[in-house]
C-alpha cells in the first residue's frame, strides 16, 4: 500500500496536485484493517448466517469512513476535516430522508429495519457510507478534469460516485437493506436511481467545493473498492451481472486515473 502511494506521488506533483500524498500511519492502519474487513464478510456469512451480514456491514463502512476520514485530517488538519465531514453527513442524511418519503430524487424506497440505529428511517450508516466514498471520486474527478471547481471536475466526480451504486444498490436489496416500491430495469433497480445519485452528489460536490485533496491515498482507496466490489459480487455474493457491469464501469474511472498518474511519474 505504501509503496503504491509513493510512486505515485511524484505523479501527482507533476500534474499540479499536493505534494503531500503520504498515506500516515493510523490512515494505512485503518486501511488495512477495512479491506479485512471486507475480505472477511463472506467468511462471516458462511459460519454465522445471514444474520451477522449487517454487523459486518456496519464495521466495514465504519472502517472505511474513518479512513478516509484520517487521510483528510492528515492533509487538511482537523478542524477542515471535521466541517466537510459534517456538511456530507447531514446533506447526505437530508437527502436520504426526503427521497425515502417523497420519491425524489431517486425513486420510491424504503428502508427496513436491518440496519441501526436509525434517524426518521435513514439508517445512520448511509451519511457514512456518502462520506467513506465521495472525497474518493473527488480524487478521481480531479487528476481526470485537471483542476478542481470546474464543471468537468463535478460532473466526473459524480459519475465516478455513481459508478459505484452499479454495485451497491444491487447487493443492499439482495440484503434486504432496502427495498423499491417498483423494481426497475437494472437488475431490479430503477434507472432513476442512478440519475438521483447523480443529482444529489453533484449538489454536495458543488456546495463543498473540495480542493487540496490527498490525491493518491483517495485514489488508491477507489481502486481497492472497485477491486473488493468486482470480486466479491461476481465470485461471492452470487451477483455476477451487477458485479461486471459495475466492474466495468468504475474500472473505466480506475484505470484511467491510473494511467493519467502513471504517465506522469
Amino acid at each position: 500500500m505504501s509503496h503504491y502511494v509513493s510512486v505515485f506521488s511524484h505523479a501527482s506533483a507533476r500534474l499540479g496536485l499536493a505534494s503531500d500524498n503520504r498515506m500516515s500511519r493510523p490512515a494505512l492502519i485503518l486501511t488495512l484493517a477495512w479491506v479485512l474487513a471486507m475480505i472477511s464478510l463472506p467468511i462471516q456469512r458462511w459460519l454465522f448466517g445471514d444474520a451477522i451480514i449487517p454487523a459486518g456491514v456496519t464495521l466495514a463502512v465504519v472502517l472505511q469512513a474513518s479512513a478516509v476520514l484520517a487521510l483528510l485530517t492528515h492533509r487538511w488538519g482537523v478542524a477542515r476535516t471535521i466541517r466537510t465531514a459534517t456538511l456530507v453527513v447531514i446533506l447526505a442524511w437530508l437527502v436520504e430522508a426526503v427521497g425515502s418519503r417523497s420519491g425524489l430524487p431517486f425513486g420510491e424506497y424504503t428502508y427496513t429495519a436491518r440496519l441501526q440505529p436509525q434517524a426518521l428511517g435513514v439508517p445512520l450508516l448511509i451519511p457514512l457510507a456518502w462520506l467513506m466514498m465521495l472525497p474518493p471520486a473527488w480524487a478521481v474527478g480531479r487528476v481526470l478534469a485537471g483542476r478542481y471547481r470546474t464543471a468537468g471536475f463535478v460532473l466526473i466526480s459524480t459519475l465516478a460516485f455513481t459508478a459505484w451504486d452499479l454495485f451497491l444498490d444491487p447487493q443492499m436489496v439482495m440484503g434486504d437493506f432496502w427495498q423499491w416500491q417498483e423494481p426497475g430495469g437494472y437488475f431490479g433497480i430503477p434507472w432513476l436511481n442512478f440519475g438521483g445519485w447523480l443529482l444529489a452528489s453533484a449538489l454536495l460536490t458543488f456546495l463543498i467545493r473540495p480542493d487540496d485533496l490527498p490525491i493518491v491515498p483517495l485514489f488508491a482507496v477507489y481502486a481497492i473498492t472497485w477491486a473488493l466490489e468486482t470480486i466479491g459480487l461476481v465470485v461471492f455474493w452470487q451477483l455476477p451481472g451487477p458485479g461486471l457491469v459495475g466492474g466495468t464501469v468504475m474500472g473505466i474511472f480506475t484505470v484511467a486515473t491510473f494511467l493519467k498518474l502513471r504517465t506522469k511519474s
